[in-house]
Formats: C-alpha cells, structure tokens, sequence
C-alpha cells in the first residue's frame, strides 16, 4: 500500500484547511507554535514531505538541508521573504504562495485608510474617549470629487481604482506597464508620475519594492506634490521617504498621511509616529477572516494537489508543467524566461503586445507553460514577485496582448524560439535555442545573428559598426577589474548597426559604464542580469 504523504502545518492556519488535507488522503499534523521553535523543527522535519507556513516559520537553508524528503513548501499568503527560495531550488522543493487571496482585503484597508485620514478619525475618536468634545477641531475633508493618484495599476491598485471611482473620485494612474487600452477599460487616466504628484489630492501606492521603486515617494518627489495632499501606503515599507515626509506633514506642505507598512518592521520609532493627522497601523493590509482562510483554503488545496497527482500551481521556483513535461521542457523553460528577462529589463515604456515564434520541436512541447515563463521574465524586471503562474494574469490585467506563432523547422536550428515586444514606440526581438548539451544560447538580437552563452551578470551595447568597440570595451573592462567570460559581437551588415552582449564574471559598476558612455562610441549600454 502506497504511503500517505505527510504534511506539517507550523503556522496558524484554520482547522476548515487543516481538514482539507484530512480529506484528500493527506497525515497531517497541526502544530501552529512550531515554527517558534527552530530546534524542534529542525528535529522533526526530516518525517515530512509538505511544509505549510504563514510567516512566523524560517525557512533557512539549515532547516532545508535538514528536510531530507520535502517536496514542497506552500505560504499562505504572497511573501516568502521567510523562505530561502535558492535553497530549495537547489534541495529540488517546491515553494508556493497564494499571491491573489488577500487583495480585496489589502485594496479595502488602503480604501480604510484614506478615509480615516481624511476626517481624522482616529485623533477625533480618541479624543472623544477622553471625555473631550471638540467638534470645531476635527474639519476633515471630503474625497467626493478630489483627485486620487494611484502608484501601481495591477492587481491591488486596479480594486483602489474600481472602489474610487464608486466614490465619484477623479482617477489618475502611474504605472511603466499600464497601457492605453488597460488605462480606459479601468476608468482611469493614465499620467506619468510627476504630474500625478502635481495633481493628485490623495495618493495610494500599491506597487512592490524593487530598486526603482524604493524612495519613489523620495523628498524631492513630494516636493513637487500638490500643497495639501494626503498619502497612504499599504503596499511596501520603503516606497517611501519617512524623514522627508515627516518634515513636509510639519510644515504643513502634506496634510495627512495614512502608513500600514513602514522601512523597518516591526516599526517602533518610526519619523512619523506622533506627528498630527498621522495614522498608522502594524501592517494589517492582509488581515481579516476573510483573507486568511482564503489563503489558507487555496494553499491546503495547492499541497494536496500537487502531493497527489503532481499538479503545480502558483509556484515560484518551478514550472507549471507535468512531471512528465518537466525533464525535457526544463531547458526551455529557462531558456523562455532569459529571452523575457532580456527584453523586460531593456523595455522602459509599458508593453501592448508579447509575440512568442516556436520553431521545430519546441512548438510540440507545452507552449502555455513557455508562454508563462517568457511573459515572468518579463515582468520580473519590474516586479520580482511575479512568478509563471500569476503572469500571465498581470499581463491581461495590464492590457499586454499575448500571442504566439509556430511553424515547423526552417532556418538551421532543429528548433528555435523567438520573442517580440512591441511598445508604442517600437518593438524589439531576440532569439534562442537550446543546444545538445542542454544549455540556452541567444542566437539573434534585432536581427542581427549571433551566438552568445547566458550568464548571471551580462552587458549589452548597441553602437554603429566602426572600429574601436572592441578596444573599446575589452581596454575599459580591463583597466578597471572587470573579467569577460565571453564576449559575443555582430553587426546587420558592414558601416550599419551592431551589438555586443559580454558575459561577466561580476556585475560592471556603475562608473565603469560611465567611462564607456563616455567614449561615445555606443548608442546604449545595459547591464543584464539573468537567473541562471
């Protein structure tokens, strides 16, 4: 008799999602005060093939190397910051979220907020209790007809949006990746981010950390709002400038600000705590009943499925592929997400279209799973918390048209892929195979061919075909301590346009590319990295 699979739950999580393991067939032991204790997870760990956590478990790649017969790890909830992603991507387990479960919570606490900020309902409420009754003091204002600005239109900004617009606010979005199309569909009217600051009575931010959106709300960002305005996050800690703002709400320049999350949790002596028209709660976005047993339910479900039949959903470290699907599509799987990850971290300006060409063998292989792979790459240039399952979900919400194309074997590649971005400013395509010994390559690039390896840290340039690039770049590479593990070069034809991709050992600094855009000889140069 086959044995049942055996999951620990060491977070609390709710008996209805406990019983759902129970049900599917699944031993499973209930001890929501474990993941506190670290020596006693360690010590019995080893039994279990599914780990299922909220955030109080660590994950480390101690309790990993301890794990010997884990499969899988599932969070509920989105953040997996507690779990060491490339450690168990090396140990081969799984790890899982449940990134859609608690967004309709965490749109309603942002929504929460810019209401108690506005009438200062938490002050007024206080002062109310201690036996006070000053009316005259608490002059709120209202959101009907103001101006709300809204930093990040995906998934959680889009509910923001839609609930706004029901309290007859005026819209206006930022976001690099929201399209015209996405933009009107929403209601919204899409602007760039210094004139949202500019118009914006209130502003929201639902956009995650990355480095280009750390500070984006930075002291020299909110000084260029609008006299008055009242900020809320319930997104990120760190998204924005605390001292910055702390000054401006005591000069009066901001009204009012609302902060669910802050740039060190647990916050405890925060610029902003203590300042007047202030309210701040200890991250609660994703805290109702509602959400949490949603999370719960979805995440009992994903470990059944997957412990029982194979089946992967909303997983961050593995396609959703079949066991069988897996071996030979890994490859191109990688091979996807490099070609994606190419053209999103090159693209600045929000993408309308993705076209996916699969030549040859490839394109009798699961194209969805590639699909999703290539459209993560990316998004995760901007958004490292997309995986392959919520992808493809992003990039409709975002208006991004997804097609693709197959055709059999032509050109001298058994098979190839090949992937066009198109913006409303042009469009850009690369090219890759996998070769025999299981590797990708990238074997065209704005048409120009070329036959380059794929690492961890690259540079690419653009530059008209002259000579001296090559000086150029291997002089500046090496006068500064920078080692090449490869250098690939090619041109579309003599005197006309050429590109150069390096493979480096370590990332080239930043001044490093100062000097080379110095010699003025390249029209662009962009460091890539690749998850290699």
């Amino acid at each position: 008799m086959t044995q049942k699979p055996k999951v620990l739950v060491s977070d609390a999580l709710s008996e209805t999602a406990v019983q759902i393991f129970r049900d599917r067939g699944i031993d499973v032991t209930f001890d929501p005060s474990l993941g506190k204790d670290k020596d006693k997870l360690l010590s019995v760990i080893g039994e279990y093939d599914g780990l299922a956590i909220r955030s109080a478990t660590k994950v480390t790649e101690k309790v990993l190397e301890a794990a010997t017969k884990l499969k899988v790890v599932a969070r509920a909830g989105i953040g997996v910051d507690n779990v060491d992603i490339p450690a168990a991507s090396k140990k081969g387990v799984i790890v899982m979220n449940t990134p859609f479960g608690n967004s309709i919570t965490t749109a309603e606490h942002a929504i929460a907020m810019m209401f108690a900020v506005a009438r200062q309902i938490p002050e007024a409420s206080t002062s109310t209790h201690s036996g006070k009754w000053e009316k005259n003091r608490f002059m709120g204002v209202e959101l009907f007809n103001k101006t709300l600005g809204v930093i990040g239109a995906g998934n959680i900004g889009s509910i923001v949006i839609e609930r706004a617009l029901g309290l007859h606010m005026k819209v206006v979005a930022y976001d690099p990746f929201l399209s015209e199309e996405r933009a009107d569909k929403l209601g919204v009217e899409k602007v760039e981010l210094d004139e949202l600051l500019r118009r914006a009575d209130f502003i929201t931010l639902h956009v995650p950390l990355t480095e280009k959106t750390r500070n984006i709300l930075s002291a020299e960002a909110i000084a260029g709002m609008k006299p008055g305005v009242r900020i809320i996050n319930c997104a990120r800690g760190g998204l924005v400038d605390e001292d910055a703002l702390a000054l401006a709400l005591k000069e009066g320049r901001v009204a009012g600000a609302a902060f669910d999350v802050f740039a060190e949790e647990p916050a405890v002596n925060s610029p902003l705590f203590n300042l007047p028209n202030v309210v701040v709660t200890p991250h609660l976005g994703a805290s109702t009943t509602e959400a949490q047993e949603n999370v719960a339910l979805q995440v009992a479900e994903q470990m059944s499925d997957y412990l029982l039949t194979g089946a992967v959903q909303n997983a961050l470290n593995m396609p959703s592929v079949t066991a069988e699907e897996a071996k030979i599509m890994g490859p191109w799987v990688k091979l996807a997400g490099h070609l994606g990850a190419f053209a999103g971290q090159l693209t600045d300006e929000p993408i309308r279209a993705v076209n996916i060409l699969y030549n040859g063998e490839v394109a009798e292989m699961n194209t969805a799973a590639l699909n999703a792979a290539a459209v993560a790459g990316i998004l995760k240039a901007h958004n490292p918390e997309v995986n392959m399952v919520s992808a493809p979900v992003i990039a409709k919400d975002r208006g991004i048209a997804l097609s693709t194309t197959t055709q059999e074997k032509s050109g001298v590649f058994d098979s190839y892929m090949k992937l066009t971005v198109a913006t409303d400013k042009r469009e850009r395509s690369i090219a890759g195979t996998v070769y025999s010994d299981g590797k990708p390559r990238f074997i065209q690039i704005k048409g120009i061919t070329i036959d380059a390896e794929i690492g961890a840290h690259m540079l690419y340039t653009t530059n008209e075909d002259v000579p001296g690039i090559i000086g150029a770049l291997g002089q500046t590479m090496g006068e500064n301590g920078v080692n090449i593990a490869n250098f690939t070069l090619g041109r579309s034809q003599k005197n006309g346009d050429a590109i150069a991709l390096l493979y480096v050992d370590e990332p080239v600094p930043a001044p490093v590319i100062g000097k080379l855009k110095a010699t003025g000889l390249f029209e662009q140069i962009r460091p890539l990295v690749f998850e290699v």
